[in-house]
């Protein structure tokens, strides 16, 4: 299944292990992937923990089906003692589909946890809103375009999203992104995040700095500014 396919979440007994090690909520890891702002083995335990909550489904769907088989609305006959074995039959083998993809998410993840053990914390950027913007609008690919004419210089990204020169030197002086700089700037030069830029990327939202005042809720009235002295 890809990787961007929408299905519902099933709650594993991996789920906590796996934000433990990788230090933020699993609906956040998926959404990191989706956006392809992840590295490979990060990747690779999404794409295990998605398998895993598939067959997680499974087991739940043929364990409803057989309360509902055994709950007394359907008469006790030979017909109902072949649908209860059938079906204890598909919840055995999804029993063990589940086992094993446990198995595959476990391996994926142990390198991670190793990782996070044996690697003090990287020192992460804060990362202002703006910021977290153009680098995640950079990820799906970004060149750096000079106009002939005017000498201008922008940032524009295969969303079609334009990015100023001062916020890509601004990334650049922190480390966040790298260009190309073998390709002509008026040919386009390629933007790419760094490994710091993807952390910053991916940190967890406690760690980042806002810098814009929350929006009110439409139809909600906005609370009373505080007194000045």
């Amino acid at each position: 299944m890809p990787r961007n396919a929408p299905e519902r979440k099933a709650l594993t007994e991996l789920d906590h292990r796996i934000e433990a090690a990788v230090g933020q909520s699993i609906d956040r890891l998926w959404q990191h992937c989706d956006r392809d702002v992840l590295d490979e083995r990060h990747t690779h335990l999404v794409d295990a923990h998605r398998a895993l909550v598939q067959a997680e489904h499974a087991v739940t769907f043929y364990r409803v089906q057989l309360n509902s088989l055994s709950s007394g609305e359907y008469p006790v006959d030979g017909a109902l003692f072949e649908r209860m074995q059938r079906t204890i039959g598909l919840l055995e083998d999804a029993a063990r589909t589940r086992d094993q993809r446990q198995v595959q998410t476990l391996d994926a993840l142990k390198p991670i946890e190793a990782a996070a053990r044996d690697k003090a914390p990287p020192e992460v950027p804060n990362l202002p809103a703006p910021d977290a913007a153009a680098l995640l609008a950079i990820t799906r690919g970004a060149k750096l375009h000079q106009n002939l004419l005017t000498q201008q210089m922008y940032v524009v990204t295969a969303s079609g999203t334009r990015i100023p020169y001062s916020r890509l030197q601004r990334l650049e002086e922190a480390r966040l992104v790298v260009r190309d700089i073998s390709h002509p700037v008026t040919a386009g030069q390629p933007v790419t995040l760094t490994d710091t830029g993807r952390a910053a990327l991916t940190a967890p939202r406690s760690a980042q700095a806002p810098d814009v005042a929350p929006v009110p809720r439409p139809g909600v009235w906005p609370s009373a500014s505080p007194a000045r002295r």
